[in-house]
């Protein structure tokens, strides 16, 4: 609650430099939306809430989800409930697909890229966001964490041909993400205090991030992988 409430209030400069994370997995959908096709057809594998559909206007986006990551959310924009080992699709339906911070929530992740790889039609190309340091969160439908190399290892045993793994943020941008994090534990006034101790130093942090080449300590990471021809 307190990060939507934050995105809805701080302008996008500032937003971008606090929820860092976010804004890289905006950018890269909408990156990835443009350079598709005018009506390709797409898939968003664990959609949710469906908020990635104002991305694909110029697509035919079809969105699929369980249904049971969030109780409160309204799932009534889903095409289709299913679980994402086992898509109500036909081989190479689609040309491109999405996965958004969706595959920590999936038991069998192999088996999902598997099943995405079948419905994705031949150099069809695929958008995962996986986080690698994050709170255990929709629980408890919460089961894994990815490094670079687990993801190469699932894209590798699921058949994409290519791809791209890029890390969003370093040890200084994660370090600020969690001193953000801690602002939840101070309720009522007790938090304007805790934020004027973790809010500057979170604001100052991400400025050191380039010292970390090497971006062990990341948040998560933004993927694109391809299907051969």
């Amino acid at each position: 609650m307190i990060y939507r409430a934050i995105q809805d209030r701080l302008p996008r400069f500032l937003r971008r430099h606090v929820l860092f994370f976010e804004t890289a997995i905006d950018d890269a959908v909408t990156a990835f939306a443009g350079s598709l096709a005018h009506g390709a057809r797409v898939l968003d594998a664990g959609a949710g809430e469906s908020v990635h559909a104002k991305y694909f206007d110029q697509q035919r986006y079809i969105a699929v989800d369980l249904g049971v990551g969030d109780s409160a959310w309204n799932y009534s924009r889903l095409d289709a409930i299913a679980d994402l080992t086992a898509l109500p699709f036909a081989d190479g339906r689609f040309e491109a697909c999405i996965n958004i911070v969706t595959l920590e929530h999936v038991r069998e992740p192999e088996s999902a890229l598997r099943e995405i790889a079948r419905t994705l039609a031949p150099g069809g190309r695929l958008l995962i966001v996986a986080p690698h340091e994050w709170e255990v969160h929709q629980i408890p439908h919460d089961y894994f964490r990815y490094t670079r190399y687990g993801m190469a290892h699932l894209f590798q045993r699921a058949g994409f041909g290519e791809y791209q793994i890029q890390p969003v943020g370093g040890y200084f941008r994660l370090m600020s993400r969690r001193l953000l994090n801690g602002l939840q534990f101070f309720p009522g006034p007790l938090f304007l205090v805790a934020a004027l101790f973790l809010g500057p130093p979170a604001l100052i942090l991400p400025l050191f991030d380039s010292l970390d080449r090497d971006r062990n300590f990341t948040l998560g990471y933004i993927c694109i992988a391809r299907k051969p021809f």
